[in-house]
């Protein structure tokens, strides 16, 4: 069986000591960044690497691409898509969710022609005046039944293309008012308050994959962010928000948390999570998170098989015609 974790990789092509990784290790997936991105053909030549070295076609591949600022596969090789906030904000509801799926499939032909099978979005965190810059724009509105149908649409379209979506970031980010790629964010908000922030999740709770927070909720848990505490897992991951798909950690090597990373990547496995993610490429790490992580077993290999089953094939689809119909978004919009 795979291991339970996801590792990135350095750059455009795997090199001998990456592939070696690999093979021994049998990390359960791949994570790609712009660092490893060039082009079409690259893309998937490296794709198609990964999965010759862990020996699995099916072995997924990751990537980040929401649309706005964070789209890892950018022009001029891919089309540019429209942050979450925008399309929300500049069309009435039933537009911006049409739009919403459009935008999803456009994303989901164009990781699936080389060979990425997941993407990392949506972003189901709810806006509030303190949200940080970094979810800023990537949260679809303040409003919760919005974000959750926002979502609900993007999913869908992710779906119809053959790539599995990831929610982010259980059970909420909106109210952080730190980075947590360079501090550990700490919420205060009560727990009635808080359920504010859960009801996108359990909204789309029938989903196969989410992504946790790098966040303190003390009112939850004093000591340990989400990602790596069992009481945020068992009491609101599964039971409040009733989710019991796959669920990774966000990235490992971010500074929200501490500590070495066999000791990261452990508490993380106890808390109850699924799936260690290491993004940055750094083998160093990689290794020391693969020797503190466990083969994909139980519940845990469960979810994973679900995930992966949820990848089918993708369903008719007028490329062109989607295409002409983004261009008219776009331009409603007021976005290039």
């Amino acid at each position: 069986m795979p291991k339970a974790f996801i590792c990135g990789c350095a750059g455009l092509v795997l090199d001998a000591e990456e592939r070696a990784f690999l093979r021994r290790e049998d990390p359960w997936g791949l994570i790609l960044f712009k660092r490893n991105v060039a082009d079409r053909d690259q893309v998937r030549a490296l794709t198609r690497s990964f999965r010759e070295c862990v020996g699995r076609p099916n072995a997924p591949v990751l990537i980040d691409q929401e649309g706005g600022r964070v789209q890892r596969m950018a022009p001029p090789h891919w089309r540019a898509y429209p942050a979450a906030a925008a399309i929300e904000a500049g069309l009435e509801p039933s537009r911006a969710e049409a739009a919403a799926r459009l935008v999803a499939r456009l994303i989901a032909f164009d990781l699936a022609e080389v060979g990425i099978s997941v993407d990392c979005a949506p972003v189901l965190d709810v806006a509030e005046p303190e949200t940080h810059a970094a979810i800023g724009s990537r949260a679809f509105s303040s409003q919760p039944e919005r974000v959750a149908a926002m979502g609900r649409a993007v999913a869908e379209g992710l779906l119809a293309g053959g790539v599995a979506p990831v929610v982010k970031h259980m059970p909420g980010h909106g109210r952080a008012r730190a980075d947590s790629h360079h501090e550990l964010p700490v919420v205060d908000a009560a727990w009635d308050a808080l359920k504010r922030d859960f009801a996108p999740f359990a909204a789309l709770n029938d989903l196969p994959m989410a992504m946790s927070a790098h966040v303190l909720y003390t009112a939850i848990d004093k000591r340990h962010p989400a990602t790596a505490s069992s009481i945020v897992v068992a009491k609101v991951m599964r039971s409040e928000i009733g989710f019991d798909g796959l669920i990774l950690s966000d990235d490992v090597s971010m500074k929200a948390l501490k500590g070495p990373y066999e000791e990261r990547a452990a508490a993380i496995i106890d808390a109850g999570l699924d799936i260690v993610l290491h993004c940055n490429g750094e083998l160093d790490q990689a290794r020391a998170v693969a020797s503190a992580t466990p083969e994909l077993s139980g519940s845990s290999l469960r979810r994973a098989e679900a995930a992966l089953a949820s990848i089918s094939g993708p369903q008719p689809f007028d490329l062109e015609q989607g295409v002409q119909q983004l261009a008219v978004i776009t331009a409603e919009l007021g976005v290039a």
